[in-house]
């Protein structure tokens, strides 16, 4: 799969899925623009892009902010001049509640990330897509598609909603020949939950004993999905939402 002068932006691209995602682009060719909120990380992944050949554009971003959203793609299309392919992988995790009374506050502040930000961003990428042809992965959760532990309704929610974005999304943006599509983990080794605690007790070795394979799935093997969905292969790809979770949907529970 080659991404040769194609114009790739990553978001959460400073660890887990999206740091070895916009490696993965680099050593295909891709000019990456790799956005998150942690300025060192984001040095160490730029520097394993360049590695790769191709020096990425570094944008140090909250995307829950409306003008660092729009900073993204001005900053992209100053350097770049287009942008052929977005994926939305930023996300968090604010464990809520019902009967706590925190469901509120840990409602707005994941849905700000995993799902608002989605939409800005892509009305603001849309325009180039459609010059490009280019296409949208978002990076969703089986979460969105089964209950799956107490504390977790915000991101379930924020991930049930951004699949039916995507939906919606891929039938508008069809007739202009930009496809967008969704690939759905289920666990995956990172620093997601260190990034964002609250559920100590959880360990990706428990998670992983729930699922029928046994396994939790590592960054690389959801990275190769998403790279396949951006490419040509998946021309003919459109509203689909791609699922890698070690049978997680038959039984998940942890």
């Amino acid at each position: 799969m080659s991404f040769s002068n194609k114009v790739v932006i990553v978001t959460g691209a400073s660890s887990g899925i999206g740091a070895v995602t916009a490696v993965q682009f680099a050593k295909e060719g891709a000019k990456v623009v790799i956005v998150g909120r942690k300025e060192s990380k984001l040095k160490n992944v730029a520097e394993q892009c360049a590695r790769s050949g191709n020096k990425p554009l570094v944008v140090k971003a909250d995307v829950s902010n409306d003008d660092e959203v729009k900073r993204i793609v001005t900053e992209t299309i100053n350097e770049f001049g287009q942008i052929d392919v977005l994926i939305n992988n930023a996300g968090m995790a604010v464990y809520g509640n019902i009967l706590s009374g925190n469901i509120l506050e840990a409602y707005d502040k994941t849905l700000a990330v995993n799902t608002r930000a989605i939409v800005l961003l892509t009305s603001l990428v849309v325009p180039h897509l459609v010059k490009t042809k280019g296409n949208i992965v978002n990076i969703s959760s089986i979460a969105g598609k089964k209950t799956i532990m107490p504390g977790f309704i915000p991101y379930a929610v924020s991930k049930a909603a951004l699949d039916h974005f995507t939906r919606g999304a891929a039938l508008e943006l069809a007739p202009l020949g930009v496809r967008v599509n969704t690939m759905s983990p289920g666990p995956v080794r990172t620093d997601f939950m260190a990034n964002n605690p609250g559920k100590a007790d959880i360990s990706w070795d428990i998670m992983g004993a729930s699922l029928p394979l046994k396994r939790v799935s590592e960054s690389e093997e959801i990275a190769e999905i998403i790279l396949y969905l951006a490419s040509e292969k998946a021309k003919g790809v459109t509203g689909s939402d791609f699922i890698s979770d070690n049978g997680g949907l038959l039984r998940f529970t942890v």
